[in-house]
């Protein structure tokens, strides 16, 4: 894959993400991609787990979208800076909602293989997060 085709794989990622389309994730997860997540021992797999993340944070967050901001591409992988917005009306890591919006960076790394997402290592600002929502201090 190029450079720039791993570019356009990352803005339908980003479609994806902020849809949790079931279509989308077939078409751009492989069934083999194993997910990375900070603060799990076991790995999340394939479009499942993928759509398992998503509904985690929307289960805290409903109106979470993420931008994408910025991404470097070399070979198989791509580097991508995100935002994620949102309002936390759920329950979040044993934290009742509180109705508060969030602002938060997330730098993760992508590995691809044959058009399709391959390997992800999420790397959100989980403490800038709790902090935002108050379950720690700033």
């Amino acid at each position: 894959m190029t450079t720039a085709s791993n570019k356009a794989l990352m803005q339908r990622f980003t479609q994806f993400i902020n849809t949790a389309s079931e279509e989308l994730a077939g078409e751009l997860i492989s069934p083999d991609a194993i997910f990375y997540v900070p603060g799990r021992a076991d790995r999340m797999r394939g479009p499942t787990g993928y759509l398992a993340i998503i509904g985690m944070m929307r289960g805290g967050f409903p109106d979470i979208q993420w931008t994408l901001e910025e991404t470097i591409a070399e070979d198989d992988k791509v580097a991508a800076r995100f935002t994620m917005r949102g309002t936390h009306k759920g329950t979040f890591y044993g934290v009742p909602a509180t109705g508060k919006k969030i602002e938060v960076k997330a730098m993760n790394i992508y590995r691809f293989s044959n058009g399709k997402i391959l390997e992800e290592h999420g790397q959100p600002d989980l403490l800038g997060l709790l902090q935002q929502i108050g379950a720690v201090p700033t």
